[in-house]
């Protein structure tokens, strides 16, 4: 019992010991490569306040290296709070460390943590860099907070950062995500230099923001186009319901000679069917095949779903079976067209595959079900109905009333 007691810290000492250099004097040196090293070696999150502490106690806390790698290495085993202590006891911060702290805290899902962090930066009086705005952009975007983005944007023109084409790009697509059109059309306009991101966002903004005949205009204007200019007005027309003039528009991108991506190929095949164009459906499919497309969960659930509302179920089911990875989303739908084509049994024995398969169903797929359940025109239909019930229970999904 001892024994199993002290395993582990036994198991810690070798870590280090294992790891920390001898010379010829036998002492044993410990500096920052030492250091970094062996943060490189660490297994668990122990062996990252073991290092932690043989750091501090060689005086090395002030190198604010070490300190950010000790820092990543506390996020990445979602140790916020632990990482938070460590940046607190640092005296003076380097600029790269406020960023990288304010960085870590929007991408873990704490953007108000972030904004908080940046407020707090300025308040102390450190100064931000052109890489401190776009990262406190991103957290007002995913804070929904418009108007610290316009306060940020002020900072940012009074510190003389305005003229970094990356900030503008960021900012304008802040604006139009919270539908300031006005202000993201004045930042673009005042831009002295556009980029093809620049002009990408100015346009995919538009389009998100209904307005599509002013996005096709600023397209035409483009310089230069990549990839993501192209599908963002391709799917522009998609979902503003114009499929004739998506595949007009994926024709003269081929004249381009700009190759489409996956995001390309899924809005094409949403605008099939938005056509009921079983035909035009097969030959975007082929396209991808011929084009070295792998269907993967994205193109291959768009692919279910086009074949099965252009009337083709047996084409959704070849594409279902022979897809090696499947999403939730690709399951729904499979199950869902199933049920819509009259095919009940299937799509409740597919549902069966499913719960074998440990893929955990949602709202949507319980719709799927009880819909094949009411077209099953046979005695089991009602003790399937009864099993949509007991399976809603079972996964803690409320049924709501209209669903």
């Amino acid at each position: 019992m001892v024994a199993c007691l002290s395993s582990a810290p036994v198991k810690n000492a070798r870590f280090l010991n294992s790891h920390t250099h001898n010379h010829s004097n036998n002492k044993p040196k410990f500096g920052s490569q030492e250091a970094l090293n062996l943060l490189q070696k660490c297994s668990n999150f122990t062996h990252v306040k073991l290092v932690q502490a043989k750091i501090i106690r060689n005086n090395l806390s002030d190198d604010q290296l070490l300190v950010r790698k000790l820092l990543r290495l506390c996020f990445s085993y979602q140790k916020v709070d632990y990482a938070t202590l460590i940046f607190d006891q640092i005296q003076n911060p380097h600029t790269f460390t406020w960023n990288f702290m304010i960085r870590a805290y929007n991408y873990n899902g704490n953007s108000q943590q972030a904004l908080l962090l940046y407020n707090l930066m300025i308040c102390e009086g450190f100064s931000p860099d052109k890489f401190t705005f776009p990262f406190v952009i991103k957290a007002c975007l995913d804070h929904s907070a418009l108007d610290k983005g316009k306060e940020v944007h002020g900072f940012a023109i009074k510190t003389g950062f305005w003229k970094d084409t990356f900030l503008s790009n960021t900012l304008m697509d802040l604006y139009f995500k919270c539908g300031d059109l006005d202000y993201a059309r004045k930042l673009f306009d005042k831009m002295a230099v556009r980029s093809v991101v620049s002009w990408t966002t100015f346009v995919a903004g538009l389009v998100a923001c209904g307005e599509l005949d002013t996005a096709r205009a600023a397209f035409d204007e483009m310089p230069m186009r990549n990839v993501v200019s192209w599908t963002a007005m391709i799917n522009g027309y998609v979902k503003n319901q114009r499929p004739q003039e998506a595949f007009e528009l994926f024709q003269r991108m081929q004249l381009a000679n700009v190759r489409p991506n996956g995001f390309t190929l899924v809005g094409l095949l949403r605008a099939c069917t938005e056509l009921g164009s079983l035909e035009l459906g097969r030959r975007i499919h082929e396209y991808a095949l011929e084009n070295g497309f792998k269907v993967g969960v994205f193109l291959g659930t768009a692919l279910i779903d086009m074949y099965s509302k252009c009337g083709s179920i047996e084409d959704a089911k070849k594409v279902f079976e022979e897809m090696q990875k499947k999403s939730l989303a690709t399951w729904n739908s499979m199950i869902t067209s199933l049920g819509v084509h009259g095919f009940g049994k299937e799509a409740l024995a597919l549902f069966a595959q499913m719960e074998e398969a440990n893929v955990r169903p949602d709202a949507i797929t319980f719709v799927g079900v009880l819909f094949a359940c009411v077209n099953t025109n046979n005695v089991e239909a009602g003790y399937s109905v009864c099993m949509f019930v007991s399976s809603a229970v079972t996964y803690n999904i409320s049924i709501m009333k209209g669903t």
